[in-house]
């Protein structure tokens, strides 16, 4: 559960601001000083694909039992990883921002897509010089222009009825096929900074303006790396605020393709991750954009510019099927036995025709054979086994905190600023004394948390757990260390919990499953490097997700070094691979 506490100093100032347009478009990448792109040569590319939620045990299940499935071919044809390891927080956005920049969240800044900073200022302020630091930063579909409904378009305003409003969960029949909101939503604008409202950012203190998310990122991309070297990229994702992608300079992705997950999907209100269906047909509008990328053209179809050096999309109906305990009359998760249970096996079948799509339309646009494909998740899902799972009210611990607090601090704003608890726990304190850490980290670890009666009345998952459902606290210094962070660090959270296997913080019963944690589930993430002549093979030593922007510019014959998160980390290439221009 996400929540937001921040004190009434900061919240007054919200109102009435005069704001700055959203950034401009994309500029033009100049000359290619890349080698397959040299007279001669042909341009290589590499396809990134990241199956959120999917974990190495899941991608093992499958293959064994669809031998001769796509995801079966990718793996037969490739370098497979079984001890990858996502980052932590195992979230969307410090997991896709590692792939790309090679740089765990203490380098990068990125802990999550819904956090606080202590030096940036609340939206819509315009005298900063009298405004109180510290805000939220809300990298979701809260920052969307679109707002109460939020669409599929996120304020864009294209006109097609069904981007709003589908009469029916319909999925496309037959692949290549376009449902109406595929055909509607490709006209999307690439330029994703267009689909932020600046009036929902925070504001920079040093230049009194929005503070845009590829200007909240502090470290490069590999798409500002290959627009250096004049390749073109490609990316697709779930949230106009993935122009985080774009890297500081703003200008890494030319062609963005962010259609909102979490807006209006059908006749109830529900959004794409309702009903795994619906996710389904929502994936299936990116996949759409791939494969117009692949035939050489930018993602809706429509204008000729050649298929990108590094393009891809991420799928998020594998994570749905994990979290929904039904979904069209099935049981969502997984079975007893560990195996998933039909709505998995449906969303794992849709992944895999359409990773099939995707590879048939690189050979038959003659690229198959200089394409290589990375296949990874930003994170993966726990509990698998539902008999573990034990909802926990984050809500009521994070009250009991600021009540207890405030009894010996008569007057003090709540101690509890900011939170973000899903299967772990991150909070942001107003009072970061060590004495005021030391009080947090001592309720929580002697505190149980009471069952969700509520909402669970049978406490079938709501049961009463020990020491607030965690099983470690860390705080300040000790926090910053656990993710690689500068001492002090303003994006930092001032507390850290890690939670007992099983637990997921929520006031209510609507999910199974949830990420965010540092369980084996929420990490433990397949990692295959397939075509493009890297190799065959299992490597068996551990590997990192923050591997594979390394990796990708070394398959296209560019610098890894040229990455400042692979510098700061000292991110090695994959082993075991490979790479043709060494050759």
């Amino acid at each position: 559960m996400r929540s937001s506490r921040r004190n009434s100093a900061v919240l007054a100032l919200l109102a009435g601001a005069a704001l700055v347009p959203a950034a401009a478009g994309v500029a033009t990448a100049g000359p290619s000083t890349h080698p397959d792109a040299s007279p001669g040569h042909a341009q290589r590319h590499v396809l990134l694909l990241s199956v959120d939620g999917l974990h190495q045990s899941d991608l093992d299940w499958y293959v064994n039992a669809h031998p001769r499935s796509a995801l079966a071919s990718l793996v037969k044809g490739g370098t497979s990883y079984s001890r990858a390891r996502t980052t932590f927080p195992s979230d969307s956005f410090p997991g896709m921002v590692a792939q790309l920049t090679g740089a765990g969240p203490g380098t990068s800044g990125v802990y999550y897509d819904d956090t606080f900073n202590r030096t940036l200022l609340a939206p819509g302020t315009t005298d900063c010089s009298k405004a109180t630091p510290g805000t939220e930063v809300a990298w979701t579909e809260g920052a969307d222009r679109s707002q109460n409904p939020i669409t599929l378009d996120a304020g864009q305003g294209l006109t097609a009825p069904a981007l709003t409003h589908l009469p029916t969960n319909t999925l496309a029949q037959t692949l290549g096929s376009a449902s109406a909101v595929t055909s509607a939503i490709l006209k999307l604008t690439p330029d994703a900074a267009q689909l932020l409202d600046p009036a929902l950012l925070p504001v920079d203190p040093a230049t009194c303006r929005p503070l845009y998310p590829h200007s909240y990122i502090r470290v490069n991309t590999v798409f500002e790396v290959a627009r250096a070297a004049g390749l073109r990229t490609a990316w697709s994702d779930k949230h106009a605020a993935y122009e985080i992608l774009n890297g500081p300079s703003g200008r890494g992705v030319q062609d963005l393709f962010t259609p909102e997950i979490n807006s209006v999907a059908d006749a109830a209100g529900d959004d794409w991750t309702k009903n795994n269906a619906l996710t389904q047909e929502y994936d299936a509008t990116k996949v759409a954009a791939v494969l117009n990328e692949i035939k050489g053209f930018d993602h809706s179809g429509s204008t000729k510019v050649g298929t990108p050096a590094i393009f891809g999309m991420n799928f998020q109906s594998v994570s749905t099927a994990q979290k929904l305990p039904t979904s069209g009359g099935q049981a969502g998760g997984y079975q007893p036995d560990g195996t998933p249970g039909p709505v998995l096996r449906s969303s794992l079948d849709f992944v895999d025709r359409e990773v099939g799509s995707m590879e048939t339309a690189l050979r038959r646009n003659g690229i198959g054979a200089r394409t290589t494909v990375i296949l990874s998740a930003k994170h993966g899902q726990s509990p698998i086994d539902l008999s573990t799972l034990r909802r926990v009210d984050d809500g009521q611990i994070i009250d009991a905190i600021n009540h207890t607090w405030a009894t010996g601090h008569p007057g003090a704003a709540p101690l509890v600023t900011f939170s973000v608890d899903d299967d772990g726990m991150l909070l942001w304190l107003s009072d970061r004394s060590d004495a005021a850490e030391g009080f947090v980290k001592d309720y929580l670890l002697s505190h149980s948390a009471p069952a969700n009666t509520a909402s669970d009345p049978k406490g079938t998952y709501s049961t009463t757990v020990a020491a607030s459902g965690l099983t470690d606290v860390c705080t300040g210094a000790a926090a910053d260390r656990l993710f690689g962070a500068p001492v002090g660090d303003p994006h930092a959270p001032d507390l850290v919990g890690i939670a007992q296997h099983g637990v997921v913080y929520t006031g209510g019963v609507g999910k199974i499953a949830e990420h965010g944690g540092d369980a084996p589930a929420d990490r433990d993430v397949p990692l295959v490097v397939s075509g493009g002549g890297t190799g065959r093979g299992t490597v068996h030593t551990p590997a990192a997700t923050t591997q594979i922007a390394p990796t990708i510019l070394e398959l296209l014959g560019l610098d890894p070094k040229a990455l400042e998160g692979v510098r700061a980390d000292g991110t090695p290439v994959l082993p075991g691979l490979t790479y043709p221009h060494r050759r």
